[in-house]
């Protein structure tokens, strides 16, 4: 066997010298992938061997059937959900979709700014910075809900400052120093500006 495949090589190598021995390579490797294989007969008793070859040994044949069963397309628009929040619609696009989520209506500042992002259109820079400002707003306005309610949010572990202090510390340190120098970059800019 190793004979064939040593003539086929160098036959395909002076028919295409430039291969530079890829042919052989790749060859040999095929041929010592299948002599190391073990026979088909050996494999065949591995619970689910090769139970991709007969649609018999797939467990989910006898619950399939053509036309696929839960792929029913309604006729017609579904039913619009009631409007009992106010909800936010791209300019882009004409009125609301029928079904949207109901549990976290906008309120309060974040709310505002979402209001004034939605009334720019998708494709400005602007509509997202916006809306990823209204969720940190929303995120302060939580706690300060929370604290409105007498309860007091867990604000180290709700960030996970905790596990990172115990399972990277030194990362958390170096967030510590990164946030100390930007911030006290920002105060040291604005006492220039302020002298001058």
């Amino acid at each position: 066997m190793d004979t064939t495949i040593a003539q086929r090589d160098l036959a395909e190598q002076r028919r295409h010298p430039h291969h530079h021995g890829h042919v052989d390579y790749e060859r040999q490797m095929d041929y010592d992938l299948n002599r190391h294989s073990p026979p088909p007969e050996d494999l065949q008793g591995i619970p689910g061997w090769a139970s991709d070859l007969d649609k018999k040994n797939r467990p989910a044949v006898p619950m399939e059937r053509t036309p696929p069963r839960f792929i029913h397309v309604p006729e017609g628009q579904p039913v619009q959900q009631a409007q009992t929040v106010e909800v936010f619609c791209s300019p882009e696009r004409p009125g609301i979709t029928p079904i949207f989520g109901t549990a976290q209506p906008p309120k309060w500042l974040s709310g505002a700014i979402r209001r004034l992002a939605y009334k720019l259109p998708e494709n400005d820079l602007r509509h997202w910075l916006m809306l990823i400002a209204a969720d940190r707003v929303n995120m302060v306005e939580g706690i300060v809900e929370d604290l409105a309610h007498g309860h007091v949010p867990n604000v180290l572990g709700e960030m996970g400052i905790r596990s990172e202090l115990r399972y990277n510390p030194a990362g958390l340190v170096r967030k510590a120093l990164i946030t100390t120098a930007v911030v006290g970059g920002i105060m040291a800019l604005r006492n220039r500006r302020r002298r001058y």
